[in-house]
């Protein structure tokens, strides 16, 4: 299957988030009216979830929109950072909500076996309220992940949506087994926990979702710091620029490589050994950007002349202290 363009790329994101924004609210909604109407924290902590999905998509198909834009004199390094910068505080506003319900199912669990005992379940509503938010679960996933492998993967919204969306409907799933059990042996052997069922399955829940969120967390506050990408990438670029310099005959003194959202960002320094013009070093840059991108979607250069790596060495070093 051929890639689309970016223009086509840029309007099956702008659908698939404008999708993911009416679904996360009809879900939201609905986990708020069935968790007051069953009394579940369970299910009102998934319609918390859900509008917070709502936001996510909004806030994430305006980045997209501008995403592609280049450098312009409000933002001299165009907009890459924006996506990392969604992808950061999407992954900390999901944190925000689990440790929140971690807190409310432990003081409910607490209060209880300290006799103080909580609304009783109403079960009716919530059959309904799974059968009809699992299966959006579904859909909203897979329409995320194949229009992410559609557009070359390169989106790290539409990888973030398509993983909340499959949370959602994993933490779905998990209550209504949790709350059917109970329901099943609530005059039985879970008797004991009955009452406060649905907070020890929330608090198992939020447990097991929270290493994903810090992972994406941290990968997103990594973006933001500039630090340096993965060593595949590194390698990659360097494959990639290795014949242009070749042929060019001068001496790579350092090359890093980071990754801002979508962009990976290329910058080498670089000796040519020679007295060189502006317009060979134009015509250098611009063929170590074509060559990049043949071989990294998404993939700049930004061509630094010098007979140093990216450090200054001691003896020059102007941030250095006086001795």
């Amino acid at each position: 299957m051929s890639m689309p363009n970016a223009e086509r790329r840029k309007q099956l994101e702008g659908r698939a988030l404008i999708i993911a924004m009416g679904g996360n609210l009809f879900m939201g909604a609905a986990g708020i009216l069935a968790g007051i109407l069953s009394n579940s924290n369970a299910i009102m902590m998934d319609g918390l979830y859900s509008l917070v999905g709502f936001g996510s998509a909004f806030l994430g198909r305006r980045i997209s929109l501008k995403i592609d834009a280049g450098p312009d004199k409000r933002r001299p390094f165009g907009y890459a950072a924006d996506e990392a910068i969604f992808s950061t505080f999407r992954s900390l506003s999901l944190l925000g909500l689990v440790l929140f319900a971690i807190s409310n199912a432990t003081k409910n669990i607490y209060s209880y076996y300290n006799g103080m005992m909580p609304e009783p379940l109403i079960f009716g509503p919530m059959f309904i309220y799974f059968a009809a938010i699992g299966l959006t679960c579904v859909l909203l996933w897979a329409f995320h992940y194949f229009t992410w492998r559609k557009t070359g993967k390169a989106s790290a919204i539409l990888r973030l949506e398509s993983k909340a969306a499959l949370f959602d409907g994993l933490f779905t799933a998990a209550a209504a087994i949790g709350l059917g059990a109970i329901y099943l042996f609530r005059d039985g052997a879970l008797s004991a926990i009955a009452p406060v069922g649905d907070s020890i399955i929330v608090l198992f829940l939020c447990v097991l979702a929270i290493g994903s969120y810090l992972r994406d967390f941290r990968g997103g506050l990594g973006e933001l710091a500039n630090a340096t990408a993965s060593p595949d990438l590194l390698a990659a670029a360097r494959r990639a620029l290795r014949p242009a310099i070749a042929e060019d005959g001068g001496a790579l003194r350092d090359m890093s490589v980071t990754k801002q959202g979508r962009t990976i960002l290329i910058t080498v320094y670089y000796n040519p050994l020679r007295a060189i013009t502006a317009e060979e070093v134009d015509t250098l840059n611009l063929r170590m950007v074509r060559d990049a991108r043949r071989a990294i979607d998404g993939a700049d250069v930004y061509l630094m002349i010098s007979q140093y790596a990216r450090r200054w060495p001691d003896e020059v070093n102007p941030y250095r202290d006086e001795v």
